[in-house]
């Protein structure tokens, strides 16, 4: 068990298990862009260390970007999705790829594909490490998912509460 500020975590998802999970989402991406050059862009701050393990798996060529999105307070999604940092590069006619540690209410993945939808991409994918299915109610396909998880609050390898516990290599949920 592990105490972040006031509330303890126990083990969850071990490194392991991630490490499987995004060499299988690679292998994936490796299949249905085999003749293309897809753009990833990862979600931060939550999705840094899962875009750099995804793409040390990814064989093909690609471009990496970034973008900043905030909607977490605690351990509560505030509703509303808040873009801190955009993207400065032309994503015109490019398969673009978002990377999320997490998806559960999908607010940040509707609040991304208009941005992207504006941008005019060819294609808009999401693939994400973890989804929350019984908390996900958007009509938005996620395309590649590492893992499927109960609607439990984890924090762990890229994940926080209120700051901490993105480093750690392990996942561990919220103790009850």
């Amino acid at each position: 068990m592990i105490q972040l500020h006031d509330k303890h975590f126990v083990p969850f998802i071990s490194a392991e298990e991630i490490d499987f999970a995004l060499a299988n989402m690679a292998k994936q991406m490796d299949d249905d862009f085999f003749d293309e050059v897809p753009v990833f862009v990862g979600v931060l701050n939550g999705a840094f260390m899962v875009m750099s393990d995804l793409m040390k798996h990814y064989r093909g060529m690609c471009e990496v970007s970034f973008v900043k999105m905030a909607s977490y307070e605690g351990t509560q999604t505030s509703g509303e999705v808040k873009q801190l940092i955009g993207l400065n590069q032309d994503l015109e006619g490019k398969t673009v790829v978002v990377v999320e540690d997490i998806v559960d209410t999908g607010h940040t993945i509707e609040a991304l594909k208009a941005i992207f939808k504006e941008k005019k991409v060819k294609h808009f994918k999401i693939a994400t490490l973890f989804l929350k299915p019984d908390a996900y109610k958007k009509d938005i396909k996620i395309d590649y998912v590492g893992i499927r998880i109960p609607d439990k609050f984890i924090v762990g390898y890229g994940l926080d509460y209120d700051g901490l516990g993105r480093n750690l290599q392990d996942v561990y949920q919220l103790a009850e």
